[in-house]
């Protein structure tokens, strides 16, 4: 985990909830907001630390409730639930495959939502739910999905166009030649 990789992920969940809420074109022909922070959440969880998964948390549940109806700060916990308990298991995880990341990103998807629903109920707050509500959230776990793939080819190639990568070193020379033979 380098410098380059935590400032692409903050500035990546900044642009994602900002996104979010001034580009309303997947909202008005879908009628239901893909929510990118989930599916930053597992790229954070797999190729992060602890701390970085944490503070992602914090920061992008704050940005989203800003410039949401939520209440402020109830986001962080959907988010930090989601990205710990991946982290938690991140070394069985086989986070290379796009399968695995359709699964992750559909699952973080669809939990964070219905843990921010839970603690909106717990706090006495009434959400507006229906049957709408089922389909925004189908809606966001299927883009949820669909989006963690993209997000980490994006990840990688933001790394591989502008991050260090080390020279690998070789013990043969080849400019050395090896007579073998009795003289």
């Amino acid at each position: 985990m380098n410098l380059l990789n935590t400032i692409l992920i903050f500035a990546a969940a900044f642009l994602a909830v900002f996104g979010e809420a001034a580009l309303p074109g997947f909202r008005n022909l879908l009628g239901a907001q893909i929510d990118l922070l989930p599916a930053i959440m597992v790229y954070a969880a797999l190729n992060a630390d602890i701390t970085i998964v944490a503070l992602l948390a914090v920061f992008g549940g704050l940005w989203f409730d800003a410039l949401s109806a939520n209440p402020f700060g109830i986001t962080i916990l959907p988010l930090f639930a989601a990205g710990f308990l991946i982290h938690l298991r991140r070394e069985l995880i086989l986070r290379e495959l796009s399968f695995a990341q359709i699964v992750l990103g559909a699952g973080a998807s669809a939990g964070v939502p219905a843990l921010t629903i839970l603690l909106l109920l717990t706090a006495g707050k009434e959400p507006l739910l229906g049957w709408g509500s089922l389909w925004q959230w189908l809606v966001m776990t299927a883009g949820g999905a669909v989006a963690t793939p993209i997000i980490f080819a994006l990840f990688e190639w933001c790394n591989h166009a502008l991050g260090y990568q080390p020279r690998t070193e070789t013990s043969f020379r080849p400019d050395r030649e090896i007579h073998r033979g009795r003289k």
